[in-house]
């Protein structure tokens, strides 16, 4: 369903364990991203209304997730603030294609495959941490991250024929798993 290639292993829940704070403050800085990738996305295919009032759901759905996060760092006493970014958004934009309509296929499946990926961490956070409040939190984002991984998939079929958005799906999913199985130094959502 999600088309991941690998699961996240336990060196990432061990980050998790030991840096949760950060962890979640970079949650919020990838709804705060979701929601700009989505924004950036209507403005450069303006010309697609069907894909841009697709895409505007999606900013509205990120935008009150990053809300939602804000406010469970209040409750919390946990301080917002910038964070050095992970490498792992960066890789995979670093695997765009530079020219349309392909340039508009990567980078929709790009977000389809971060997307995916924050639905499997958010399933597992929901399984592996105590606090029953997290517990509930991450257990209900993971239908909406499902359904806008689909959703981006979906979109890319705008630009390409099924058979070239599934193959193209495939070789960047490969490539993500390896980005996954390097890891990151940094703890991050997606780390």
């Amino acid at each position: 369903m999600l088309n991941l290639q690998i699961e996240s292993q336990q060196r990432w829940l061990r980050q998790v364990d030991a840096n949760l704070p950060e962890i979640l403050i970079d949650h919020a800085h990838c709804e705060k991203k979701a929601a700009a990738c989505a924004m950036n996305l209507i403005l450069a295919y303006v010309d697609q209304t069907e894909l841009c009032r697709e895409l505007a759901v999606i900013v509205n759905e990120e935008l009150a997730h990053f809300q939602q996060v804000l406010d469970l760092l209040e409750k919390r006493n946990i301080r917002f603030g910038r964070l050095v970014p992970g490498g792992y958004g960066r890789q995979l934009n670093d695997l765009v294609r530079k020219f349309e309509p392909h340039r508009a296929i990567d980078r929709l499946l790009v977000a389809s495959l971060i997307e995916a990926r924050s639905c499997e961490r958010f399933d597992l956070l929901a399984r592996h941490v105590e606090d029953p409040e997290l517990r509930d939190f991450y257990a209900s984002l993971f239908e909406s991250e499902a359904r806008h991984h689909t959703t981006y998939v979906r979109m890319a079929k705008y630009f390409g024929d099924d058979a070239d958005v599934k193959q193209r799906l495939e070789e960047l999913a490969a490539l993500e798993a390896e980005i996954i199985h390097r890891g990151d130094p940094l703890p991050r959502m997606h780390s």
